[in-house]
């Protein structure tokens, strides 16, 4: 993937000197340390848009309020490769978005990226690196540990520079989808609904997200060529090895496709490669099917 070089953004913020580390996220008055959270991840590691709410589950269904947010932090432009890359991919969705919303007469607010290390104060929680990168809609902001890119490579299967790129373009994806009022309406369905049809909610909102990253690969690269033999390989293998039917199948040796809340792994290749295909919004309704918002 060619990169370097490219405009970085300015909607990145490093937190990594100011975040804290240890051990657990607190619910319901306990907390839950690596070994409790790799159950979690079977629903929400792979690229949640809250994966706290899962986290919370495993406790009875008892979320800890949201944590008030340290002050914030000022934009910046970190130095070192790894936050370098991701600020490049994130200026990219900042292009692709702001252009296609201008074509509808619409306006792209894009969101901050915030680095972390260890964990860190959000607007939806206590967000730590044993989740998973992550968007918050109350803030508007996708929070990432960027030792995340070594557990994808060193135990998901998942190597590549275009696999890290589509772990980003996915997040931006919920971050579009809070635009465009998707997110609200899967929230308000989810309230009155059971827990099995909620799962199946999340389900094709968080495939909805994976086309999003679809038609971002396709018009990033239309318009910077910078894709190399491979890249979009390395991006399909990753939406594989992130669904939910193989996480389970690794963690526990059985499949449970009602406790889905991402789709499976076919599923989410399907549906980046359409967005790819496509290049369009109306290419990603995972809605058509069997649910009105």
């Amino acid at each position: 993937m060619k990169w370097e070089g490219q405009r970085e953004s300015d909607n990145v913020e490093d937190g990594r000197s100011s975040s804290g580390g240890g051990g657990g996220i607190g619910f319901g008055g306990g907390r839950i340390g690596i070994g409790g959270i790799v159950v979690a991840l079977l629903a929400s590691w792979a690229f949640g848009v809250n994966p706290l709410t899962v986290l919370g589950l495993m406790q009875g269904g008892h979320v800890s309020a949201p944590q008030q947010q340290q002050a914030p932090t000022p934009a910046t432009h970190p130095t070192d490769p790894s936050a370098r890359f991701v600020s490049v991919v994130l200026a990219s969705t900042e292009d692709v978005w702001t252009a296609y919303f201008a074509r509808s007469n619409q306006k792209y607010t894009p969101p901050r990226l915030h680095l972390f290390r260890g964990q860190t104060a959000t607007a939806c929680g206590n967000g730590e690196a044993a989740t998973g990168p992550f968007y918050c809609p109350a803030d508007q902001k996708v929070y990432i540990d960027l030792s995340f890119y070594d557990t994808m490579r060193t135990q998901l299967g998942a190597p590549g520079e275009f696999a890290q790129a589509y772990v980003i373009a996915h997040e931006v994806g919920h971050h579009v989808q809070y635009l465009l009022g998707t997110s609200e309406k899967v929230d308000r369905y989810r309230q009155q609904h059971s827990q099995r049809e909620g799962n199946a909610i999340s389900v094709k909102l968080e495939l909805q997200a994976d086309c999003y990253a679809g038609i971002w690969a396709k018009l990033s690269q239309q318009s910077k060529n910078w894709l190399e033999a491979g890249d979009v390989e390395s991006a399909l293998n990753a939406a594989s090895q992130i669904g939910d039917d193989t996480l389970q199948r690794k963690a526990r040796g059985t499949v449970m496709p009602e406790s889905f809340t991402h789709g499976s792994s076919a599923q989410r290749v399907r549906w980046f490669k359409r967005g790819m295909e496509g290049g369009q919004l109306k290419d990603c309704n995972t809605f058509e099917a069997g649910v009105q918002l």
